[in-house]
């Protein structure tokens, strides 16, 4: 019997979540509604009596100070006037982690209940058509990927019981196919698998003289998506090279770019502090004697396009579970993440159909990924947003997560006879087929055609895995670890038993519900699932560990069956592939790529006496203006481990360049973490967009105090559909602009992540693509957390300094930005003086000679002092015209908002002066002004022209502004 409780707020106390949907309606141009009442609904599938329900609803679900609970479906107040009420469910077959928690604590106030369900119902008062209370419920409320709406209480909520599944073992009749009806079912299956793929298949099929089944059909396609295995990076790639005018400037073949570029330059390094690179889930670096520390980012991209919230927040855990599932697994101790959308402030009317509003996108991109890595108790210390309307149908979430290792725990390895084990999370129908959607394009109907490859995590029983599996791994209990990210048990299981093959009962693998086929079990990507080499001698107290804590753990196969996967159901077999085939029978592909140099025009701008609106309206551009707002939503205190947090200053609200954390909570030892993107510089060159951004990733830790000798690299590609060899030119030019700028700083990649087919089709038939995206990630060591800098000015009558030459180099930058230009003159790095600045900087800052410094980024020597003048609530007096400039510069436009990278402003007291100097002596770097008590940012340009005089409030005001929400 299904029972229900509504959970409201008392009249007495403001109904926060309601306020907030009442100011987003608004938003829409709904000004008739008037007020929102919200309600949380629980729905209690039980024989409990009235008295058993009471307890529950007042003593577990009910805040007694501030909330009041209503038993039943309560109507609306009959003095409202009128009232719209719209209630938000689950679909069956969704994750429901605040019902699975309230089902856990019923048990433990020793109350019998069968089934949690939970809703929303919200009141809307206020004269709205059928149209507009629809409208609400669509672009406000309700998801319709994952949520069903009932209006006015006229329908029940959706029954989540399913029949039980009935074995029905199905055969694919492909070995008579044509190539095309090999096409036409790759595509009816969603296995994204092109004809050569097929093909291959197929002769596979016909050389063992059977037909797959569906599973085996399902598991090859996740093995060889794009996702899991990076078919454009370790193909063959046929590049040519033009000019603007389209003469063939040269022509090359890449065999596999990640060993040609990523992997190569790490080889080359050859650093003997990289500890494993490439080979797990993570890459490992030496942090001291006795521990390693590992970093992995992964993007979430297309679930966040469809379901931004859950899509985020899956996007994280499984980052988090990436370092566990490193060697024999790593205590997480920090998370990252940086987001790129379509600008917030984009009008309705404007929205192509299938895409959510880029302003709804990001709360819920922000919101999956606080209340995951804040109910996992793991500080979110670093990140970035970058802001660009052709990642409307693509937002881009780049979720990164930090853990600490065991220098012996670094590697694992199942052995013959290990029991596969699999633990946490059950196993439904989230995440189907996400693999090889993540692996295509998004399109207007990706909405509804692609709502079961969204997963929803849960942050408490991946929490609770985390700690009892350190435990376990502590009694060296297992022999290795993995976790369940794309393509779910089929890769996890798949990829520990390449070698030595496994078998595997899947009527074992615990299900949130009954119903799901053995295809669907073993595809599936329901989130906080581990999978375990145990030996069978340890496998009591294996079990033993995780049933303590309430951890379901099951075993489900034995790894050794001669290199051949064999997967059972109810003693029958219905699957097998050899290993070999599966991890190494994709065909080689060679693809196409050519780059013609753009033919953009160099702006011709008018000096002007003054830039203080420039200045004023950079600050204004969402991709300077301050992410408080975001930043705030996350804890970065816990652990306890957080030295320079990302928001620092006199009022702790400045831009920290990055930020420091200290892995053992009883030594000054610390991580210094940072970033590089810069999307908008690859539309002109995507090979200096790449040394860009990994110059920028070495400024900011080396800003903070990081060592420049130990800076470990990560790359993240999102890119367009690379079949289109424009877009795989850029591709490839990226690619070596990575091993370039590796070689020149010494800084290794240790792992990386590509996510390609970033595009939208329209339902007009429009091509949204991304622009060319690279993130780079930076993690070094600080030998000493106490030394740390951070960039907010600390004393009138210190004197600034700039390291590092300005050049003409405006091209895609803010300044042309703001007259609706783009221009040609691409910042470049130098890869001689880059390296050299940031040890002279890091050198510095290492003898104390330093009391803060800043890197200079988008919108130049200009917007870089001015942030740190406003972040320490002081004033500068500045001369740019004294800073190193190269010839061409010659206008004030120039000097003060040239992008041109490796440049940095450092404050330093006047005693230290002299051996500041010394150090400097063999880099570009001159003195420019003072620090002055006065709050007003003073900036003189050439001939000593007073360009800048604006308060430090007032920039601060129009940096806080537009993201104040």
């Amino acid at each position: 019997m299904i029972k229900r409780v509504e959970v409201s707020s008392k009249p007495e106390f403001p109904d926060v979540h309601g306020n907030e949907v009442l100011a987003n309606i608004k938003q829409l141009g709904i000004n008739t509604a008037t007020a929102v009442s919200s309600v949380r609904v629980f729905l209690v599938e039980s024989e409990l009596d009235q008295s058993g329900l009471e307890r529950i609803a007042s003593e577990l679900l009910t805040d007694p100070v501030t909330e009041q609970y209503f038993l039943g479906n309560s109507d609306a107040p009959a003095d409202c006037g009128q009232v719209s009420i719209i209630e938000v469910h689950l679909k069956p077959g969704v994750t429901d982690p605040v019902a699975a928690s309230t089902l856990t604590a019923i048990a433990d106030m020793g109350l019998n209940v069968d089934s949690v369900r939970t809703g929303r119902k919200y009141l809307v008062k206020g004269q709205l058509s059928d149209a507009e209370v629809k409208t609400i419920a669509q672009r406000i409320l309700a998801n319709d990927c994952i949520e069903e709406v009932i209006y006015n209480n006229s329908e029940e909520p959706p029954c989540p019981h399913v029949e039980p599944y009935k074995l029905n073992l199905l055969t694919v009749p492909m070995r008579e196919l044509s190539a095309q009806e090999l096409v036409e079912l790759s595509k009816n299956s969603d296995l994204f698998l092109d004809e050569r793929e097929m093909l291959t298949i197929q002769d596979y099929y016909k050389s063992i003289d059977r037909d797959p089944t569906d599973i085996e059909l399902e598991m090859i396609a996740q093995t060889w998506s794009e996702h899991c295995v990076h078919k454009t990076f370790r193909g063959t790639i046929e590049l040519t090279r033009s000019d603007a005018d389209g003469n063939v400037l040269d022509k090359e073949i890449i065999d596999n770019m990640m060993k040609s570029y990523l992997a190569k330059a790490t080889r080359d390094l050859d650093k003997p502090w990289c500890i494993s690179v490439f080979v797990d889930n993570s890459g490992v670096i030496e942090f001291d004697e006795d521990y390693g520390v590992c970093f992995k980012v992964e993007t979430h991209n297309h679930p966040s396009a469809i379901e931004p919230y859950g899509g985020a927040a899956t996007g994280i855990g499984g980052c988090i579970r990436d370092p566990m599932g490193t060697g024999k697994g790593a205590k997480p101790i920090a998370n990252t993440d940086v987001f790129c959308f379509a600008e917030p402030d984009m009008k309705l009317e404007d929205l192509p159909s299938g895409i959510l509003h880029p302003r709804r996108v990001m709360k819920g991109v922000v919101g999956g990924v606080r209340d995951y890595g804040n109910r996992m108790g793991i500080p979110t210390v670093n990140g970035a947003i970058h802001f660009d309307k052709r990642y409307l149908g693509n937002p881009l979430v780049f979720c990164g997560n930090i853990g600490l290792i065991p220098n012996d725990k670094c590697f694992g390895k199942a052995q013959p006879g290990d029991l596969v084990v699999v633990v946490g999370g059950r196993t439904g129908r989230d995440g189907i087929h996400g693999a090889t959607f993540s692996s295509g394009e998004m399109t207007h109907e990706h909405e509804d055609l692609f709502s079961h490859a969204v997963q929803i995590g849960n942050a408490i029983t991946e929490k609770k895995v985390l700690d009892t599996m350190l435990q376990a791994r502590d009694e060296e209990l297992y022999t290795a670890v993995t976790d369940c990210g794309a393509g779910g048990l089929s890769s996890a299981v798949g990829e520990m038993g390449e070698e030595l093959g496994v078998v595997v009962n899947m009527e074992n693998i615990p299900l949130k519900y009954a119903g799901l086929s053995y295809t669907e079990i073993w595809i599936s990507e329901a989130q906080e699932r581990m999978v375990f080499a145990v030996p069978p001698k340890n496998i009591d107290r294996m079990l033993e560990i995780f049933q303590s804590e309430n951890v379901e753990a099951v075993v489900i196969g034995t790894f050794g069956n001669e290199g051949k996967l064999q997967l059972r159901y109810e003693d029958t077999v219905v699957g097998e592939l050899d290993m070999k085939f599966l991890h190494d029978g994709l065909p080689k592909f060679t693809r196409i790529a050519s780059w013609q140099t753009p033919s953009f025009v160099e702006p011709e701008l008018a000096e002007k006496a003054d830039y203080n609106t420039e200045l004023n309206a950079m600050f204004s551009d969402f991709n300077v203006a301050s992410k408080e707002w975001v930043i705030r939503q996350y804890d970065h205190e816990v652990q306890g481990g957080s030295a320079i947090k990302p928001l620092v200053g006199a009022e702790n609200d400045g831009p920290g360049d990055a930020s420091v954390v200290r892995p053992l909570i009883n030594k000054e030892k610390g991580v210094a973490l940072g970033c590089g993107i810069c999307p908008q510089y690859s539309d002109i060159d995507p090979y200096s967009m790449a040394l860009a951004a990994i110059d920028e990733a070495v400024r900011n830790v080396v800003s903070v105090g990081g060592r420049p000798d130990r800076i470990a690299l990560l790359d993240n590609f999102c890119w367009g559909n690379c079949n289109k060899p424009d877009r795989l030119g850029g591709l490839v030019l990226a690619n070596k602009g990575c091993y370039d700028g590796a070689m020149a700083y010494g800084a290794p990649f240790i792992s990386g992540k590509d996510s390609l087919n970033n595009e939208f089709q329209t339902d007009t038939g429009e091509t949204i693509n991304i622009p060319g995206t690279l993130l780079i990630s930076a993690m070094t060591l600080v030998d000493d957390v106490n030394n740390c800098t951070t960039m907010d000015l600390k004393k009138a009558g210190n004197k600034l300094i700039v390291v590092g030459e300005t050049r003409d180099e405006l091209g895609a930058g803010l300044l042309y930005k703001l007259n609706g230009q783009i221009g040609s003159n691409v910042p470049k790095v130098d890869l001689v003086a880059g390296p050299a600045n940031a040890a002279a900087v890091a050198e510095t800052i290492s003898k104390g000679l330093v009391r803060s410094c800043h890197d200079c980024s988008e919108g130049g020597l200009a917007v870089a002092v001015a942030e740190m003048a406003f972040a320490g609530n002081m004033g500068i007096d500045v001369e740019l015209a004294q800073a190193p400039v190269a010839a061409g510069v010659d206008k004030n436009f120039q000097l003060l908002f040239s992008e041109t990278p490796s440049r940095y402003v450092l404050e330093v007291e006047p005693g230290k002066l002299d051996e500041l100097k010394t150090v400097l002596k063999d880099v570009a770097f001159a003195e420019i002004g003072s620090v002055t008590d006065s709050a007003v940012v003073v900036i003189k340009g050439f001939n000593s022209a007073e360009v800048v005089n604006a308060s430090a409030k007032e920039l601060k005001s129009s940096w806080q502004k537009p993201l104040a929400w």
